[in-house]
């Protein structure tokens, strides 16, 4: 365990100015505060702040950091209070702990989605405010995965080592630090797949055995090559990570010996112009291979990393991938961030965390966002995802997710230019909007007044911030268009009742239904979750309930029945429907539990259930008072529904085996197949699969996709 006075000359060495006196207050009281509590490991507790604080020191951050590293638990764990550390450490400090104690909140919850993306709207809230609290919360969780092996019970290892690999390795990887990342992910690999682990790294054992003459040969070539040209470089060689190797042979499906990458040699260089006559003296010297040329010094990533990469056939006509980059970008690589809050001569370079852009973007979602699960949905979007770098017409770059499209560069380059977007034109060639970009492409956007995001544009878009935009103008027109049918729903039963419809009668049961304002009022009667009688009775609470006499009708049955109960024995699975009432789903979109529904009135034969997108809506909109809002009950996962897939396969011999394969698999049943077209190389399927929900759907359609026997493969909506 790291001494006092230790902790404190190594802040002050790299930072003559920080305040000694605090550090030392900060030190004793953390100890006070903890007292007799210990680890899991038998050590005393405050060994761990100790370290995380210690961790941060080689990353030369700033006192008030390093104070917050020590106290980082005293709010959570002890009986200090916020207001306490503010009193005695100041405002900012205080700050800092706080978040670093909001963001010890986060855990994975199994199964439980919803939760999980809760948690990270705490992450993103903390962040948001001031990067130093995730730098101090990744060294705590660095430290808590470095002792990981007292922790006693398996199932507690493995949800921490989950967590450290969704959500801490990533975000460590996106704002740059690329050590912490790596350590991270090795020991978190170490827990989940020890054996696979292993096995790497002994193969990369005897690897580096067999190739120690050939790693010195290279180095020695490249050092000759760059002093025959005068240029001064620092020169190594590095093996990859085992986690980095095994996600690589998954990622491509190849054996560890197909790998021509598991070595690269780092060229540092002492200036940017240097950079570029390096790259020039090993293109020159030996032959590149084509297809390995990325320089993300003229374009970096979103995370700040700026290096050239390129691959050579070098001595022996031995592949090798080489990184070009200046002393300073190494410092960046590899510390990301924390390089920003390092001292250089005296002085800090403060970076606030709301100059990265994706962490911009993802507090932008933040606001718009009200579901949950979109929200961890975009949110891993934006950390996970790699980029490709477009072009404005005045040649500014905007980096965005691979597959995007001219909507989600719209969206990148304002949130206005992405509502209005009518067009686009790419390298000069009018494109639709569901045309998927390419690095280096110049995009011009056309924008009209008149222009509204369309519900289609959520099918193609990729990027976190576009589709939370569009999803924001869906639910306010959704909102307005409840918010209509509701007046008329009130205004017909006031009507029925004897009554006449007024605002001002409506105004004061607002508080009884919860409802901030009568537009809202209205807005839930047309949704559904709030019934115009209930409203009318809150207004004229003598009024009696009228009494009808309720017809049942046969329920529409449908599909495969083995796993349905039998039909009259169990409620509806659908919210808002009166129980008994007839019910079919219509063919042309396939509604599954997870789908946001309506229902259609029709005489004689029920309700028909429709995706609220669905196509065929629009000739109902002159006939509002058919339309029902509907909803999912929570049961209605346990039933089995049919959902339509749109198949592209290859023409070869066991097609059709491996694609059923592929959906028993998943559990899914086929209950129809139809081939609407063939060619010599493929046919074109429609198949309808039995499922319980849109999500199972989606991992059947995943599942196809990593088949080499499928095309494309989509939901169908006809």
């Amino acid at each position: 365990m790291m001494r006092q006075v230790e902790l404190v000359d190594r802040v002050m060495s790299y930072d003559p100015a920080a305040d000694e006196d605090a550090l030392h207050r900060a030190y004793v009281y953390a100890m006070k505060m903890h007292g007799s509590q210990l680890r899991e490991s038998g050590d005393p507790y405050f060994s761990h702040p100790i370290e995380v604080a210690g961790i941060l020191t080689a990353y030369k951050l700033d006192c008030a950091s390093i104070i917050t590293a020590l106290l980082h638990d005293v709010i959570e764990d002890t009986t200090a209070t916020v207001d306490e550390v503010a009193r005695l450490f100041g405002a900012e400090v205080a700050t800092l702990v706080d978040g670093v104690t909001k963001l010890a909140k986060i855990k994975l919850q199994p199964g439980g989605s919803t939760r999980e993306a809760e948690n990270f709207r705490r992450l993103v809230l903390a962040m948001s405010n001031d990067i130093r609290v995730l730098l101090v919360k990744l060294a705590d969780r660095l430290h808590n995965m470095r002792t990981l092996r007292f922790v006693k019970k398996p199932e507690k290892r493995r949800r921490i080592a989950l967590e450290t690999m969704e959500i801490f390795a990533p975000l460590a990887e996106r704002i740059g630090m690329h050590e912490v990342k790596d350590e991270l992910q090795d020991l978190a690999f170490k827990e989940l797949h020890p054996d696979a682990r292993e096995s790497i790294l002994t193969r990369l054992s005897f690897l580096q055995e067999q190739g120690a003459e050939l790693k010195a040969q290279i180095l020695d070539e490249l050092h000759k090559v760059m002093g025959e040209h005068d240029l001064e470089a620092s020169i190594s060689g590095r093996v990859k990570s085992s986690y980095s190797i095994w996600e690589k042979m998954h990622r491509k499906e190849v054996d560890f010996e197909q790998l021509s990458d598991i070595m690269a040699f780092r060229i540092m260089v002492d200036s940017l112009e240097d950079c570029y006559r390096a790259l020039g003296v090993i293109h020159a010297g030996y032959r590149m291979v084509p297809d390995r040329f990325k320089d993300y010094i003229s374009t970096p990533k979103a995370n700040g990393y700026q290096s050239i990469h390129t691959a050579v056939l070098g001595p022996r006509n031995h592949r090798i991938e080489v990184q070009i980059r200046t002393h300073e970008m190494h410092e960046v690589a590899e510390r990301g961030v924390a390089a920003h809050w390092s001292y250089k001569q005296g002085l800090r370079q403060n970076v606030d965390g709301k100059q990265y852009r994706w962490l911009r973007e993802l507090i932008e979602i933040l606001e718009h966002t009200s579901n949950p699960d979109e929200f961890l949905e975009h949110t891993k979007l934006a950390m996970y995802a790699d980029q490709v770098f477009c072009f404005t017409p005045k040649g500014d770059i905007i980096n965005l997710p691979v597959g995007a499209t001219p909507v989600d560069f719209a969206y990148a380059v304002h949130t206005d230019v992405g509502n209005r977007c009518a067009g686009a034109r790419v390298n000069g060639r009018l494109v639709p909007l569901r045309h998927v970009l390419n690095n280096g492409d110049q995009v011009d956007i056309a924008t009209s007044k008149s222009q509204t995001p369309s519900p289609d544009w959520e099918n193609f878009v990729v990027s976190g911030k576009a589709r939370a935009q569009i999803r924001r103008f869906i639910r306010l027109r959704q909102r307005e268009q409840y918010a209509s049918l509701g007046r008329q729903m009130l205004s017909r039963e006031f009507a029925k009742s004897g009554y006449s419809f007024t605002e001002k009668g409506l105004e004061g049961v607002l508080s009884r239904f919860r409802a901030p304002s009568l537009e809202d009022l209205c807005a839930e009667v047309g949704a559904g979750t709030t019934s115009a009688r209930e409203v009318v009775t809150a207004v004229y609470p003598g009024l009696k309930a009228p009494h009808r006499l309720a017809r049942v009708m046969q329920p529409f049955s449908r599909g495969w029945s083995r796993s349905r109960p039998e039909t009259g024995k169990t409620p509806i699975p659908i919210k808002g429907l009166i129980p008994g009432m007839a019910i079919k789903y219509a063919g042309c979109c396939h509604p599954l539990p997870g789908d946001r529904i309506v229902g259609i009135v029709n005489t004689g034969t029920g309700v028909t259930i429709h995706t609220i997108d669905c196509d065929q809506l629009e000739s109902y909109t002159d006939e509002p008072q058919r339309w029902l809002d509907l909803a999912w009950d929570d049961q209605a996962t346990a039933d089995v529904h049919t959902g339509r897939l749109k198949v592209v396969v290859g023409n070869h011999m066991g097609t059709l085996s491996e694609l059923s394969t592929v959906i028993a698999k998943n559990l899914g049943n086929i209950t129809n197949l139809k081939i609407t077209n063939r060619s010599i190389d493929f046919f074109d399927m429609m198949i309808d699969v039995e499922v319980h929900d849109v999500r199972h759907l989606t991992n059947i359609i995943a599942a196809l996709r990593a088949s080499p026997s499928v095309n494309s493969v989509e939901r169908a909506r006809r």
